[in-house]
């Protein structure tokens, strides 16, 4: 039976959770109504799951995670506003180590949760399974995957060797990820080098009101130029487009060039932005052996087959490996379906995407060759 704690300052919201995780999800439930309670609790319940609201009086939720998070790691789901800041908030928590999020429901609190009731229950269940390092911090992740590569090169750790891609015609990196993406591509993007000939399109299972917060965030970490595809944009080399939250995002042809353009959510596809919608928009308006799938840390499956289909047309991908994942839904069923070209941990993904796009050939002239067959 799954424990979980809630912390939130507000009864009404504490009880509604509690009602929902126990009768519905059959989880042993404790309460704290701010952070400095939950840090006593958590020694003494030991709970599975924590879920944590964010805004609370005496400790809260962000300085409540990072004692956690260096003390007691254990998966975390925060619970925010819909908020710019509540965003902004949040993002720095996925990056601290919580496993996902819940957007707090405005209005009447009684009517709203019944509506997010699912959402609640598969995220809890999801953070139950997920895998928890201890924070460290951005700057030093990204050193220790300095030193990584550096290993690699010299030759420990190899990967079959696949011969370099022809730069000189358009090509597009895609990127899914749902649970425990934030903080995975936090990782993984900082790590591309200034002059990455090839774009990247990212569908990032994300609310609409938390995206573009999360653009400028990759924005200041990258070296590469990262903006939301919030309308239509031509696909530019060096540049990553994040697709817009609640709505899908897929890559099209518009006279004599290629384009990145946010379309509305389509019902037949479960989660959005759809890593499955844009993988297939990709394959119908470019060739598969100019498409590179990259499939990361989430529950579900979404992607999993139209990446499969990508590697049977002559498409390359990469799967994250199940160590690295938070949860390895998505990656692990790429891996199982035998759509998987490489499966990679995170920290290598980047440096894979680099050595398949290292022929030389002269800048200018990829960058004319934009949206020309």
């Amino acid at each position: 039976m799954t424990k979980v704690l809630i912390v939130d300052d507000s009864a009404l919201m504490r009880r509604h959770l509690k009602e929902i995780l126990e009768t519905r999800g059959g989880c042993t439930v404790a309460l704290a109504r701010n952070g400095a309670e939950a840090l006593a609790v958590v020694g003494a319940f030991n709970p599975d799951v924590i879920t944590l609201d964010i805004n609370m009086p005496e400790m809260d939720g962000l300085t409540c995670l990072s004692h956690i998070m260096t003390e007691r790691p254990r998966p975390v789901v925060m619970v925010s506003s819909l908020t710019e800041q509540g965003a902004e908030v949040t993002l720095q928590a996925l990056a601290l180590g919580a496993v996902d999020f819940i957007q707090k429901p405005e209005g009447t609190i009684s009517l709203n949760v019944a509506r997010i009731e699912q959402e609640i229950l598969d995220k809890v269940t999801a953070a139950a399974r997920a895998r928890i390092r201890r924070s460290v911090g951005l700057s030093s992740r990204l050193q220790a995957q300095s030193r990584a590569i550096e290993k690699k090169r010299d030759g420990r750790g190899a990967q079959p060797v696949m011969a370099p891609l022809n730069t000189m015609a358009l090509g597009v990196v895609l990127i899914g990820v749902s649970t425990g993406g934030p903080g995975t591509l936090e990782d993984v993007l900082p790590r591309l080098p200034a002059g990455f000939p090839w774009p990247v399109v990212i569908a990032q299972h994300m609310p609409g009101s938390f995206t573009s917060v999360f653009a400028r965030r990759l924005n200041e970490l990258c070296n590469l130029t990262v903006i939301e595809a919030s309308s239509q944009m031509p696909l530019e080399p060096g540049i990553i487009y994040v697709g817009r939250g609640d709505a899908d995002v897929v890559i099209g042809r518009r006279a004599t060039r290629w384009v990145v353009n946010p379309m509305p959510a389509g019902d037949q596809y479960l989660w959005h932005p759809s890593v499955t919608r844009l993988v297939e928009s990709a394959m119908h308006a470019l060739p598969a052996e100019r498409i590179i799938g990259v499939l990361l840390t989430g529950m579900g499956d979404d992607g999993a087959e139209a990446m499969t289909d990508l590697r049977r047309r002559g498409g390359r991908t990469i799967a994250q490996d199940e160590a690295s994942s938070v949860v390895w839904g998505m990656p692990g069923e790429l891996v199982k379906r035998g759509g998987a070209s490489l499966v990679l941990p995170a920290d290598r993904v980047a440096s894979q995407l680099s050595l398949w796009l290292s022929q030389a050939g002269a800048g200018k002239e990829k960058r004319c060759g934009l949206g020309k067959e």
